[in-house]
């Protein structure tokens, strides 16, 4: 048994490998136990490009929030935000708009617990422990019903979440419902995990996530994009991650731009009805 660290909640089963904590240790962060370690180093005998994925995918993040944030939207639901780290969306929106208004939504005690105690009094802020599945839940939140404006457009973030919701959650029905909550004007925003460049290593990836609170689902670029409808994806589409919208001196890349070591899809796609 390893022994519970003293900010952990008692609820928690330090036991059992979370997904929203090892995506922690991924990122370099603290916020994780033994038993997330010992399935996350298992997980990079698959994929070891896993750590510079993670920041890929924190890196559309940033560039998606900036985008949204310049295209006027002022409301952001953060879905499956995982524990806090650095550059967060409040962080991103507020400083092109300081009175923009963030909800972070995650299902993880630990990572809403951290969450909480990161933003203490932090305005136009505020955390929510649901499942983002429960869309009606997650948007009658009193936290949500103080800081959202549903009549007025929302930018919906999903990032490296969707893969963890399996064929039978319906994933599709879960975006329609955010869709249909949102006014017309308002966003979504996606990173996800595809199959189409290495299959044996998906296939294996997912046999490790097994192990943890979350299974991982990769999927073709197909099956994401239908993921997508009823949206009209901002240019340049679903494109490889690491080509949404980069900087134009983006630096160093660890994985020297190879998109198949990346094999993760990105959009961003608005309501216009």
């Amino acid at each position: 048994m390893n022994p519970r660290p003293p900010w952990a909640p008692d609820e928690i089963d330090v036991e059992r490998p979370s997904a929203a904590r090892m995506y922690d240790f991924f990122l370099g962060g603290s916020n994780n136990f033994a038993a997330d370690r010992r399935l996350a180093q298992e997980y990079l005998q698959v994929l070891p490009d896993l750590p510079a994925i993670a920041r890929a995918q924190r890196a559309v993040l940033h560039r998606a929030v900036r985008f949204l944030a310049e295209a006027g939207v002022d409301q952001f639901l953060d879905l499956g935000s995982g524990m806090p780290t650095v550059g967060n969306v409040h962080e991103i929106a507020q400083r092109a708009n300081p009175e923009a208004r963030v909800v972070y939504v995650d299902v993880d005690p630990v990572a809403a617990a951290h969450g909480r105690a990161l933003l203490g009094r932090t305005p136009h802020t505020g955390v929510v422990l649901a499942d983002l599945r429960d869309c009606a839940y997650v948007l009658g939140h009193p936290v949500s019903k103080e800081l959202l404006d549903l009549s007025r457009p929302v930018a919906v973030l999903m990032i490296a979440v969707l893969h963890f919701l399996a064929d039978r959650d319906e994933p599709a029905a879960v975006v329609r419902r955010y869709r249909d909550a949102t006014a017309p004007g308002s966003y979504v925003a996606v990173t996800h995990a595809t199959d189409e460049y290495d299959p044996v290593m998906a296939k294996r990836a997912e046999e490790v996530y097994r192990k943890a609170s979350h299974h991982m689902h990769y999927r073709s670029k197909l099956e994401i994009t239908a993921l997508l409808d009823g949206y009209d994806l901002v240019e340049p589409g679903l494109v490889d991650m690491i080509r949404w919208r980069p900087e134009p001196d983006p630096g160093p890349d660890p994985l020297g731009g190879d998109v198949t070591r990346y094999s993760g899809y990105a959009a961003v796609g608005r309501k216009t009805t």
